[in-house]
Parts: structure tokens; sequence; C-alpha cells
């Protein structure tokens, strides 16, 4: 059971979440808030498997609400931020943040449910679309600020791997373009994540970006 806690200050929104998480037979929407400083609160108390997040609220937005609440779980809380705009200025600061994706608030109701599963399953959610072209860029606006890690203790195939991740290629994507097994693939990516204390892809796409392995898409 994924028991989610559901945060905006819009009520019909936050209601129609709500709503539409309950016909799960495997999601809970165990409490509700209507702004960042409540959801730490209720966050705190009833430490919930998954936040759902909007990204603007009053009183603490999504994103200092999410850090909050994931340096005092412990890590056992994962982040999804709901966002209006595709390309909100705020999405990349959200992922440093800690957050595991983004999800339009306009998404179908599959978006929403997959969405959920997929981050509360510790995955990150990066849309190919979205996600990896708005990271590009913000990490390409701060290209001018040195990283505070290098690559130098990966191996060649380790680093090639995070580059794929950063394009947004799944493990069997990443195996079939490598010409190895699934679990060389995960192997990779569970020494890559070790070496360089990456949590999940969202923060290895960050990573990557900002070290300058990969650059921004062309638009369209």
């Amino acid at each position: 059971m994924i028991r989610t806690l559901v945060a905006d200050d819009q009520a019909v929104v936050r209601t129609g979440f709500v709503n539409l998480l309950n016909t799960q037979d495997d999601i809970e929407v165990i409490a509700e808030a209507e702004d960042g400083a409540e959801a730490v609160r209720i966050a705190a108390e009833h430490r919930p498997d998954l936040v759902l997040l909007d990204i603007r609220m009053p009183h603490k937005n999504g994103i200092d609400a999410a850090r909050e609440i994931l340096a005092a779980s412990g890590g056992t809380t994962r982040a999804l931020i709901l966002t209006t705009f595709g390309l909100d200025e705020y999405v990349y600061e959200a992922l440093a943040a800690g957050a595991s994706g983004f999800l339009l608030k306009d998404c179908t109701f599959p978006e929403l449910l997959h969405a959920v599963r997929v981050v509360a399953a510790g995955n990150a959610l990066l849309s190919p679309e979205i996600t990896q072209r708005l990271v590009a860029e913000f990490a390409r606006q701060r290209a001018a600020v040195p990283p505070a890690r290098d690559i130098d203790g990966l191996t060649a195939r380790e680093a090639e791997v995070l580059v794929l991740i950063a394009q947004g290629l799944s493990n069997a994507e990443i195996g079939d373009r490598l010409t190895i097994t699934d679990h060389t693939v995960k192997t990779h990516i569970n020494r890559l994540f070790t070496k360089m204390e990456l949590r999940d892809r969202a923060q290895a796409v960050i990573l990557a970006y900002e070290l300058g392995l990969v650059r921004p898409s062309a638009p369209g």
C-alpha cells in the first residue's frame, strides 16, 4: 500500500487528486494539506511513503516543503512535485532539493497513477520530452559554478552509463545500446550511485548535466 499525502492550495484540484488516487487498491491517501507548512507538519506526524506537492503554495512552497520532508524522513518518504507549466523555472530546483520527479497538473489519470507508483517504488520520473530539457537548461545556467564532484573515481563504462541515464534511457535501452545484460546494467548503476553518493536517477541526471557530460537538447 502506497501511503500518500496530497498538498495543494487549490481545494478543487486537491480533492480531484485525492478522489482519483483513492480508487486504487494499492494507494491510500492518508492526509491532505492546503499549503507547504501544513504538509511538513503532517508528513512528520504520519510518515507517508509519498508526498504529492504543488510547486507553488502559500506559506511554504513545494520545493522547500519537499526538502524538509525528505530530510526529516531519512529517505523513507519520496516526493513528486506538481506543476502547472511544462517549463516551470523551479523544476530543476525541485529535483536538486531531492524530489524524484514532477508531474503536470493536466496529466491524465493513467499518467498520475504511473507517476505515483514509479516514485513510490524508489525510481525517478524522468520525462525525456520535458524533464531532461529542463534539467539541461537550468544546469547550463549554472555552468559557471564549478561542480562539487568529478568522475575520476568512475570507470569508463560507469561514466558511459551515467550519460545514457541523463539522456533518459531505461535500463533495457542502456543494455541494448551497450550490448550488455540487464543484470550488468544494474551492477554499473549501483556502483555509480554508490561512488557518486546518488539517491536515484534524478540526481544522476543533474550530476551529468552539471559536469558537462550531456548538453542541452535543441528545441523541438
